[in-house]
C-alpha cells in the first residue's frame, strides 16, 4: 500500500506537464533569441550578427569568439543548474548547490595543479589541453566528493555529509592557495577562475561541455525516482523498492562531473546553481526528471543572459561574469527571503 501510495502522488498532473512544456518552449526560444544578442555584442559594444556577415573579418570574429563563448556560457549553465537540481533534491535542502560537497574547491585545485603542469596559459583552445583541463578539474571534484564521503562515512547521513563537505572545502581551497604562492605565475590565471569567465571558450570547450551535459541528464533522468522518493521521506523512498544507496552514489557522481567539468571552462561563478532550481520551482511543481531538465535551461539561460550583460555593461571593458552572478544572486535571494518573512508574519 504505501508504494501504490508513494508511486500515486508522484505521478505528474496534466495541468504541470503542460506548464512545464511552455516553460521548456519559452526557455529554449529564449535561448536562441540570447546566442543571437550574445554574437551581437563585442568590446565594442552592439553591432547586429546579421550586418556582419558582409565583412569576412568581422563574420570570423563571430565565428571563433564570440558565438562559441555565448554558447560555451550557456552550457556552463545548464551543467550547474542540472547540478543545483540534483543537489537540492539529494540532500532535501532547497539551499543546496552544486559545491555543497567541495566540488568546486577539488575543481579549482585540480585546475591549478593543471595550469602547474600544463602551463599558465588560458587562452590555448586545443582539444588536448581542453581535455587536460577537464580532466584535471574533474579529478579534483570526484576527489574531493570522495574524500567528503569517506569522512562522513556513507552517503545517508545528510548532516555529516553537509558538514564533511564543508570542512573539505576549506581544506583544499587552503592547499590552492598553497600552490598559488608557490607558483606566482599561475595567479592571473587562476584569478580568472576564481571569478568566473567565459571569454576563453572556444568550440573544443563547448563540445567537452555539451557531452557531459548529455551524459549528466540522461543519467539524472534515469535516477529521477531516487529524488522524488527522497522528496517524501527515506521510510517512502525504501517502500518503493530503489536501490537508494547505489543511485545516490551515482547522483553523486553526476554532481561532481558537472560541477568539475563547468569549472574546468569558466572558473567558479555563484548562484546559478542555487537559484535556477529554485526558479522552476516557483513557476512549475512536477517531478524530478523534468525538474532537473528544465533547470539545466533555466540554468543556461541566466548565465547567457549575465554574460552578455557582463560584456556590454562596461563595455570596452568587461566584468567577471562570476562576480555578477553574485550580485544579482545573493539580491534575489535576500527578496525571496524577505518575501518569505512578510508572508510568515501575515499568518
Amino acid at each position: 500500500m504505501a508504494a501504490q501510495a508513494g508511486q500515486a502522488s508522484l505521478r505528474e498532473c496534466a495541468p504541470g506537464q503542460r506548464r512545464s512544456g511552455w516553460l521548456a518552449l519559452v526557455l529554449l526560444l529564449l535561448s536562441i533569441a540570447l546566442l543571437m544578442v550574445g554574437a551581437s555584442v563585442g568590446s565594442t559594444g552592439w553591432e547586429s550578427v546579421l550586418r556582419m556577415r558582409d565583412d569576412a573579418t568581422a563574420w570570423q570574429i563571430v565565428m571563433d569568439i564570440r558565438l562559441p563563448r555565448s554558447l560555451g556560457a550557456w552550457l556552463a549553465g545548464a551543467l550547474l543548474g542540472l547540478a543545483g537540481a540534483v543537489a537540492q533534491g539529494l540532500f532535501r535542502n532547497p539551499l543546496a548547490d552544486p559545491y555543497l560537497l567541495g566540488s568546486a574547491s577539488g575543481a579549482s585545485l585540480g585546475s591549478a595543479v593543471g595550469l602547474v603542469l600544463m602551463g599558465s596559459s588560458l587562452t590555448s583552445l586545443s582539444l588536448i589541453y581542453r581535455l587536460g583541463m577537464t580532466g584535471m578539474a574533474f579529478a579534483g571534484a570526484a576527489c574531493a566528493v570522495g574524500l567528503t564521503v569517506v569522512l562522513a562515512r556513507n552517503v545517508q547521513n545528510t548532516l555529516r555529509l553537509l558538514l564533511a563537505g564543508v570542512i573539505v572545502g576549506v581544506v583544499l581551497g587552503a592547499v590552492r592557495d598553497l600552490l598559488e604562492l608557490k607558483h606566482p605565475d599561475i595567479l592571473q590565471a587562476m584569478q580568472a577562475f576564481t571569478l568566473g569567465t567565459s571569454a576563453f571558450v572556444g568550440w573544443e570547450g563547448c563540445a567537452l561541455m555539451g557531452a557531459v551535459l548529455l551524459v549528466c541528464a540522461l543519467a539524472t533522468w534515469a535516477c529521477s525516482r531516487v529524488l522524488d522518493g527522497l522528496t517524501l521521506g527515506e521510510a517512502t523512498a525504501t517502500s518503493l523498492g530503489l536501490p537508494l544507496t547505489q543511485l545516490r552514489y551515482g547522483l553523486v557522481a553526476v554532481l561532481a562531473l558537472a560541477t568539475g567539468t563547468s569549472v574546468a571552462q569558466t572558473g567558479l561563478i555563484a548562484f546559478v546553481g542555487l537559484a535556477a532550481p529554485h526558479l522552476v520551482r516557483s513557476l512549475v511543481r512536477i517531478g524530478h526528471g523534468r525538474s532537473t531538465l528544465l533547470a539545466a535551461a533555466m540554468g543556461g539561460t541566466l548565465l547567457l543572459a549575465a554574460d552578455i550583460l557582463a560584456r556590454w555593461l562596461v563595455a570596452p571593458q568587461e566584468l567577471p561574469v562570476g562576480v555578477l552572478t553574485a550580485a544579482l544572486g545573493g539580491t534575489y535571494l535576500l527578496w525571496r527571503m524577505h518575501r518569505s518573512t512578510r508572508a510568515a508574519g501575515a499568518m
